[in-house]
């Protein structure tokens, strides 16, 4: 099953950002964590593949979330 997803632009006067957010079973079903640094690699001009360098260990509860005192 796939997750549509729309690319959104925020333009600046200087510049411009994009961005993919992720539905949030895809990110659970890949157990990311909060900070945690993936690679986007161009296949082709249709395809872009997320590639995770290597994953962290996590520090503290799931998502990096701190604990609340």
């Amino acid at each position: 099953m796939g997750y549509p997803t729309k690319v959104q632009l925020i333009e600046r006067q200087e510049s411009q950002q994009w961005y993919i957010n992720f539905p949030a079973p895809l990110a659970a079903a890949m157990e990311f964590e909060k900070g945690e640094v993936i690679e986007w690699v161009v296949q082709d001009k249709h395809t872009l593949v997320l590639h995770r360098t290597h994953k962290q260990q996590a520090t503290g509860r799931a998502g990096g979330a701190k604990k609340k005192r």
